[in-house]
């Protein structure tokens, strides 16, 4: 028992001690866990510290950013005004360049005549040369007889003799000076250093009445018996080629010739002087005429001559007779196609000829592109609209928020390329210059889709997003009928979608065509961009539209030309039936 007891308590003094170790361990590992974690929270109010610090400097960051931000706006909205500025001053100095290659092209025909008329100064100072000498010779002749006359002792036969001849040289001299500044007065000349003070007048029995009462002394610068009053050129006959009361076969040549200077073809007035007698050759004269008399080489100024002269003899005065060829150009560029203005400059295509081009006639302009051919269609159309009023475009943006398809048809290309800067596409806008994109090919052309538009602006086709956005903005532009309308013309059986690099061929006669040549005359009503008349033609009792000429110009229009037709073949075999 007592050993068992000793055993016992051995084992409960060794636990005892083990417990004790461990416990202080426990309170070692306890003060070290203490100081770590005191170490612990003095590094997290460390980062703490930091992290304020840092979201300070974000916030100064940002500030930053924002002022930026707001300056780089400022600084686009300053580009945007400096691009616009840019391009109103490029159409002035274009404006001014063509005004200043007219104003070059009449000096030089300013100059032809100046030359022209130093020659004639020349003739005319050997002429006068001529004058002085007779003066003097008749002088002589004067004294001669004053002489003969003193002498008392004088014979009769001698004496008639003496007065014969100077009698003779009398009016020899007055035709000379007579003529003299008859020719003088005929002369253009630019300073005005000769200027005639005489006149010719008629009398109603024919002959001609002196300027001068006192008609037995004799004066330089008396009549001619033999000359007209086509060698006096006064004032009234540059007026009267303004007067439109006066029949135009009645004008004269130099009134004719002035009206060919005004009209922009003063090219072809030194052999107009040559060929042209009144203003009823140019009427009776074919284009034939003007090309070999005339020297006139290009057909669109053998057309404009044609034009001009056909409204004389209708005495149809059209609106677009008011629209010069400095106009067109400008016009050129209201509609993107500015590349074309010394092509139309040079053919001298005013208003009038626009309301009658044909396709023949674009392409003679180098005018190749189809939707260039499109776009000047649809132009023509606005204007035709219009009633060729010159201010119809509208080339910046106005009031209204959200704009009709009637006011969109009249806007110009500038004021396209600004509606892209209002739908956030302002980086593609330039791409819009010399496209041919305004309001009446957005409008008219049911072949001119949003997916047409983002190829002229080089959209990438991966741009899907961008592309979609366009495609919004466009179908807000157009409105829901027009788009509907361009949805179902597109859907159509045999559509040819419209691309930038389709060209315009001339068209080729075939070999049944060469048969017809000589008996029929070709009509280019049929041809013309945009035609005049776009009512219905009344055929066989059936009424129609022109669809080969009016094929494309809007969607509804094609559709009543399909409808009118099909109604026309409907009563054309009714009547085959009955």
């Amino acid at each position: 028992m007592c050993v068992c007891a000793h055993a016992c308590e051995c084992t409960s003094n060794g636990n005892s001690e083990s417990y004790q170790e461990r416990l202080s361990r426990l309170e070692g590992d306890k003060e070290s866990l203490i100081l770590q974690v005191s170490v612990l929270t003095d590094q997290v109010e460390a980062q703490g510290v930091k992290i304020s610090d840092l979201e300070s400097s974000l916030v100064e960051h940002q500030h930053k950013l924002n002022s930026t931000e707001e300056m780089l706006q400022q600084e686009l909205l300053h580009r945007t005004s400096l691009e616009n500025q840019k391009l109103s001053l490029m159409g002035e100095v274009s404006y001014l360049k063509l005004k200043l290659a007219d104003m070059e092209g009449k000096q030089g025909h300013g100059a032809e005549r100046q030359h022209k008329a130093e020659g004639l100064l020349k003739e005319l100072r050997i002429l006068k040369d001529k004058v002085e000498h007779l003066e003097d010779q008749k002088l002589q002749y004067e004294k001669k007889l004053k002489a003969t006359k003193v002498k008392e002792s004088s014979n009769f036969h001698g004496v008639w003799t003496l007065k014969y001849t100077t009698s003779a040289q009398i009016p020899l001299l007055t035709v000379h000076s007579t003529f003299l500044n008859a020719v003088q007065c005929d002369v253009p000349q630019p300073q005005k250093v000769y200027p005639c003070p005489y006149r010719l007048r008629r009398t109603q029995s024919g002959g001609l009445q002196a300027a001068d009462p006192d008609a037995g002394q004799f004066k330089r610068g008396g009549l001619r018996a033999t000359a007209g009053p086509r060698l006096t050129r006064t004032p009234e006959s540059y007026d009267s080629a303004r007067d439109m009361n006066i029949p135009f076969s009645q004008w004269t040549k130099e009134q004719v010739c002035g009206w060919l200077e005004d009209y922009g073809l003063g090219q072809y007035v030194s052999l107009s002087r040559q060929w042209v007698e009144n203003g009823q050759t140019l009427l009776s004269a074919t284009p034939q005429d003007f090309e070999k008399e005339m020297g006139m080489k290009n057909p669109l100024h053998r057309k404009k001559l044609q034009l001009a002269l056909r409204a004389f003899t209708t005495k149809v005065i059209e609106k677009s007779s008011e629209l010069d060829h400095i106009w067109v150009t400008r016009w050129l560029d209201d509609i993107g196609l500015p590349q074309y203005k010394d092509q139309f400059h040079e053919a001298r295509v005013d208003g009038r000829m626009i309301q009658y081009l044909t396709v023949n006639d674009l392409l003679t302009l180098k005018v190749t592109s189809q939707l260039h051919h499109l776009s000047i269609k649809c132009a023509i159309h606005v204007l035709h609209a219009n009633k060729f009023n010159p201010h119809c475009l509208r080339r910046r943006p106005g009031e209204e928020k959200q704009p009709t398809p009637s006011e969109v048809v009249q806007w110009s290309n500038h004021r396209v390329m600004e509606w892209l800067r209002a739908v956030d596409l302002a980086e593609y806008a330039p791409n819009l210059r010399g496209s041919g994109v305004h309001g009446g090919l957005i409008i008219l052309e049911p072949r001119f889709s949003s997916e047409t538009l983002a190829l002229l602006l080089n959209i990438p086709p991966q741009k899907t997003l961008l592309r979609r956005h366009l495609a919004t903005a466009f179908s807000a532009l157009v409105g829901p009928q027009a788009t509907q309308e361009k949805r179902e013309y597109g859907n159509a059986t045999g559509h040819v979608p419209l691309t930038t690099t389709a060209k315009v061929k001339p068209k080729k006669l075939g070999f049944t065509q060469f048969s017809h040549l000589r008996k029929r005359k070709p009509d280019e009503s049929a041809d013309y961009i945009c035609p005049i008349d776009s009512g219905a033609l009344t055929m066989n009792g059936v009424s129609r539209l022109p669809s080969a000429a009016l094929r494309g110009l809007s969607p509804s229009l094609d559709r009543q030309a399909e409808r009118r037709e099909q109604i026309g073949i409907k009563a054309e075999a009714n009547g085959l039936k009955q």
